[in-house]
């Protein structure tokens, strides 16, 4: 009976093991091409590199193209892009993606005041001395962790990049200056 338990123990470690590789990244540059066919994108990131990530029909894309149908939702060549992924290597394929192109998501700039990762809440500053409060998506919300994690309680000027939904702005990615 201990050998079935601690084989079931081993086993329940190894698909641990297994699902923490497929640890979620993103990606933040421009769309160099589109390829339908394959349902991929190659992002050209502003490091000089560039990523080839895979999109489902499960991938949502925030600020997308009104009435747009297909894979892409509207995303074209040239378009500035946040893309989250999962995977690794070459085998990333993309959760969401965050369209912060002219067409794409809201943005404003300002002094990130205050970060609560728990809540899922950020405060901006703008340069008039209006403080607007913004709800965070998961994603937003872990990059504000690692903010915070660094010692920071603030994460200075930002430009952040927001939905309306239901009456609230929501960010989905904000970019440090």
């Amino acid at each position: 009976m201990k050998i079935v338990i601690k084989t079931a123990v081993c086993v329940l470690g190894l698909v641990a093991l297994a699902s923490a590789q497929e640890v979620a990244s993103a990606v933040h540059g421009t769309v160099k091409k589109v390829d339908a066919a394959t349902k991929t994108a190659v992002i050209a990131t502003a490091k000089g590199t560039e990523e080839t990530v895979q999109f489902t029909d499960k991938t949502v894309v925030h600020g997308a193209v009104a009435g747009s149908k297909d894979t892409f939702q509207g995303l074209k060549e040239g378009s500035e892009v946040v893309i989250h992924t999962t995977g690794t290597g070459a085998k990333k394929t993309a959760v969401e993606v965050d369209n912060l192109s002219k067409d794409g998501l809201k943005s404003t700039e300002g002094t990130i005041t205050k970060v609560d990762a728990g809540t899922k809440k950020i405060v901006v500053k703008a340069a008039d001395g209006t403080e607007q409060t913004f709800d965070m998506t998961a994603h937003a919300a872990a990059e504000a962790g690692k903010a915070t994690a660094a010692g920071t309680e603030k994460a200075g000027k930002a430009t952040v990049y927001y939905t309306e939904e239901g009456g609230k702005k929501v960010v989905h990615f904000f970019k440090k200056m």
